[in-house]
């Protein structure tokens, strides 16, 4: 799922650079979204993961979602 390839991401990142916090954003459309369920097209699911830093301190983490608002990611 698009949750755990978040999570993934992030892990992957975290073991490789050991760095103080990871945030992952990522947004995909789904076929399944729009072929069946809600029917409509191009829809797009956002999931996140944060570590470290970032999930301990909320202002990180607001941080690093403005930064990715303003760089048209949301």
């Amino acid at each position: 799922t698009q949750e755990t390839m978040t999570a993934q991401i992030a892990n992957s990142i975290s073991n490789a650079l050991a760095p103080r916090g990871v945030a992952v954003m990522i947004e995909a459309v789904h076929t399944c979204m729009s072929m069946r369920g809600i029917g409509k097209r191009n829809v797009a699911t956002i999931t996140t993961q944060f570590t470290g830093i970032f999930k301990e301190d909320p202002a990180q983490q607001a941080r690093f979602m403005m930064l990715a608002t303003e760089r048209g990611r949301l």
